[in-house]
């Protein structure tokens, strides 16, 4: 499997490549001038399961931001750099994890030697990240379009101007919003380096579009076998970024841990609110550090059949409903004290 053998690449406190678990990321929407703002949010989304930060570097003032940004979170913190090789010294210097850049629109190859430079001797991780959006004219030209071979290429190109400066403490990202072209990408990628690789599917969208991309890209990327962190690309609420990204590790058997809920679709018996009652379950659930599976179910009849797999399950009826556990029905309950139930189970379970 490829990530059993990409290289290992210490962040901050956290390990990935050779088989180190796949870690989680995110990155804030906040200005990272507004500290509080930042770190507020940083908490948030560390409360949700966000195991990497990252948060642009656009000013000065942004970068001097990551210091105290730092002494308040309990995660690595990667600074996002664009265009000016400054920022990815001065947030180096500030107590950065990782940095981010694009080495093609930082500068030249002494401005490049300089953040090398600076990152070796603080021996700070260097992510080399290529988009879709910002291609090379002359590539998209080679390839006719912006293509999976043209993004390996500028990638390899980016790490062999690092690798020239004699440093090789790197992680790789390539990401388009091209699903298809992500995955064609990562698979010729992973043939050609054993550096760690950053998967996301990037400007994937909405909640809703965005996480069916996301699922299904980082589904078939992982799969194979590929990947050492991931991030979940959507617009809106990071925090949603982070319960996708557990979601699809664990769907995928790659992370342990966590509530698992499952429910059925509905049908003419269903007389609850189930889908109200559903959604109740699966937020009240990421309370409990528990690695077991609830079932709800809208149906008296076929609940207790369609539940025996889960360890525990709540089925509802008119006024009534079943505490299932193991397909076993356990007791009757009244039909507004289904949720609490079920709480109280939770908070029991051993």
């Amino acid at each position: 499997m490829y990530r059993d053998h990409t290289k290992v690449v210490q962040i901050g406190d956290r390990k990935i490549g050779g088989g180190n678990p796949i870690l989680i990321q995110s990155m804030t929407n906040t200005r990272t001038e507004d500290i509080e703002g930042t770190v507020k949010q940083i908490l948030a989304l560390e409360a949700a399961g966000c195991e990497i930060i990252r948060c642009t570097v656009p000013t000065i003032e942004a970068a001097r931001a990551v210091k105290e940004i730092k002494k308040q979170i309990h995660i690595p913190l990667v600074a996002d750099i664009h265009f000016d090789y400054k920022m990815a010294i001065a947030a180096m210097e500030n107590g950065a994890d990782k940095i981010r850049i694009n080495p093609g629109n930082i500068g030249g190859k002494e401005k490049i030697k300089a953040v090398v430079d600076t990152a070796k001797e603080r021996n700070i991780p260097i992510r080399v990240g290529v988009n879709s959006g910002s291609l090379e004219k002359e590539l998209v030209k080679k390839y006719g379009g912006v293509t999976a071979e043209g993004l390996v290429e500028s990638a390899l190109d980016k790490v062999k101007i690092i690798e020239d400066l004699g440093y090789d403490n790197l992680v790789i990202s390539i990401k388009s919003s091209d699903v298809m072209m992500c995955v064609k990408a990562h698979e010729i990628l992973a043939r050609e380096t054993r550096y760690p690789l950053h998967v996301g599917i990037t400007e994937a969208g909405t909640l809703y579009s965005g996480n069916i991309k996301s699922a299904v890209g980082l589904g078939i990327i992982l799969y194979q076998g590929i990947g050492d962190t991931i991030r979940v690309s959507l617009t809106g609420d990071p925090v949603e970024e982070i319960k996708s990204a557990k979601r699809i590790l664990k769907t995928l058997n790659l992370r342990k841990g966590g509530v698992e809920v499952v429910s059925c679709p509905t049908c003419g018996r269903t007389q609850i609110d189930l889908i109200g009652l559903a959604n109740q379950v699966e937020t009240m659930v990421q309370e409990f550090p528990l690695d077991i599976k609830v079932a709800v179910m809208g149906c008296v009849v076929n609940g207790p059949g369609e539940a025996k797999e889960a360890d525990i399950g709540i089925a509802g009826g008119k006024g009534e409903g079943l505490l299932i556990k193991k397909g076993e029905i356990i007791r009757k309950v009244p039909e507004d004290q289904l949720l609490s139930v079920l709480r109280q189970e939770l908070e029991n379970w051993k």
